[in-house]
């Protein structure tokens, strides 16, 4: 009885309803397309979501009357929306979203998630993205989940009943893939060897995706006994696996399994992680945690930014009043590693935009919004050198800054550092 076509499962939402969509890997593209195909009766359809990915064809402009995207971090197919009539942001960390659902500030009437076939004991699997969905799943009012053999089944929070899931929809789709170790070139390499040198033997990584965790990586080859414990990884980790150099050793959660809580690579990453059991896949509002966090040992936390001010202002959501991303987990994991014995709170980034404009700047952009304050910053990292700024003054922060920005842009802060602290 539960298994229904696309098109009755979506009829079942109303206008002024508000959905929650799964996002990450596990968006479910064949649901959201197949809308498009019946969403002419309803209007002003809610859609919560965080990070989704691929053509998710609802946000057409022919749609606008019809969704309206309140998004939890903004990403590329929705960033039009949610910078202009049909959409905005919820500035929240990662780690509270969970409370948006409990505490009924958010009431979902529907989520709409993508999983794996159920097991001979009817439990399917959130697969790559248990995140916030598990939480949405509980306190939705309706589940639609696409049911997809392609979904890697996963071990951790995220399997579900088919006895909690009211329509099961059937396809056999492919995962929307990214891969960023085809797009590592000097400047990411740099930067990595930096941040590799403050890596000591027994870490504990929080690394996210994108070219400059996965150039990280490939520099960590000759270390020993490293662990895993973040928000989400892609394909650089799992060569390290392999070679055992990361095999969770020394951590204090989940010893021996990489923690996270998604994870976004191409089909190989996928095949790799489907029903291993090195991995745990958890709700974010538990691998977010500042107390789990910190209680794992030394913790290297390495986060990027937009811009950076003098003083160690981090803007990493926004450009200017440009909704760009959102706060995600960066200040759960720089104050999280922190407070871990012996831990090390990274912030690494290329010096200058691929405009060639300075990430580091006098003042961050007006409308900018600061996600890690000066207070939680220690380092920052650049293709030319690390500034440690923990315990420095303004003005020394100031000076280390500027010895890490572009050469071109160097003669500009010394002319602002001088007119700020002569």
């Amino acid at each position: 009885m539960k298994d229904v076509t696309a098109e009755f499962a979506l009829r079942e939402i109303k206008s002024n309803q508000k959905v929650f969509v799964q996002g990450g890997a596990a968006t479910p593209l064949y649901l959201l397309n197949e809308w498009t195909k019946c969403a002419e009766d309803i209007k002003d359809v809610e859609i919560i979501s965080m990070s989704m990915l691929g053509d998710i064809g609802i946000n057409d402009e022919k749609f606008k009357s019809n969704f309206y995207f309140r998004s939890l971090f903004v990403s590329p197919p929705i960033r039009k929306n949610v910078n202009g009539l049909n959409g905005d942001y919820i500035p929240v960390f990662l780690s509270e979203i969970h409370q948006l659902f409990e505490l009924k500030i958010i009431e979902l009437d529907v989520a709409l998630v993508h999983v794996s076939p159920p097991d001979k004991h009817g439990f399917c699997s959130l697969g790559m993205s248990v995140d916030v969905a598990r939480s949405a799943v509980k306190y939705a009012k309706k589940v639609i989940a696409q049911v997809n053999p392609n979904m890697p089944r996963t071990h951790g929070d995220g399997l579900i009943s088919v006895k909690d899931i009211d329509y099961l929809v059937q396809c056999n789709e492919l995962l929307p893939e990214v891969d960023y170790r085809t797009k590592i070139g000097d400047c990411e390499r740099s930067i990595a060897h930096h941040v590799a040198s403050l890596i000591d033997d027994g870490s504990t990584l929080q690394l996210g995706i994108g070219t400059i965790p996965d150039a990280v990586l490939e520099c960590l080859g000759n270390h020993k006994d490293l662990g895993v414990h973040t928000e989400m990884f892609s394909n650089g980790i799992m060569n390290l696996m392999q070679k055992g150099v990361i095999n969770n050793k020394y951590k204090h959660k989940h010893r021996f399994k990489t923690a996270t809580a998604f994870a976004i690579g191409n089909k190989e990453l996928y095949d790799f992680v489907d029903d291993n059991p090195s991995f745990v896949f958890l709700n974010a509002s538990y691998v977010n945690d500042g107390y789990v966090i910190r209680s794992n040992p030394k913790v290297v936390a390495v986060n990027s930014a937009i811009e950076i001010d003098l003083t160690g202002q981090i803007c990493a959501d926004s450009i200017g009043t440009y909704q760009y991303s959102g706060v995600g987990g960066q200040m759960d994991f720089i104050r999280g590693a922190a407070l871990s014995p012996g831990g090390k709170p990274i912030i690494a980034m290329s010096s200058v935009s691929g405009k060639g404009v300075s990430k580091i700047t006098p003042f961050l952009n007006q409308g900018a919004g600061v996600v890690t304050t000066r207070a939680h910053v220690h380092y920052v990292v650049t293709e030319n050198g690390i500034a440690e700024l923990f315990g420095k003054t303004l003005k020394e922060r100031a000076i280390a800054l500027r010895n890490i920005a572009n050469e071109a842009h160097q003669e500009e802060l010394d002319k602002a550092i001088f007119e700020r602290f002569k």
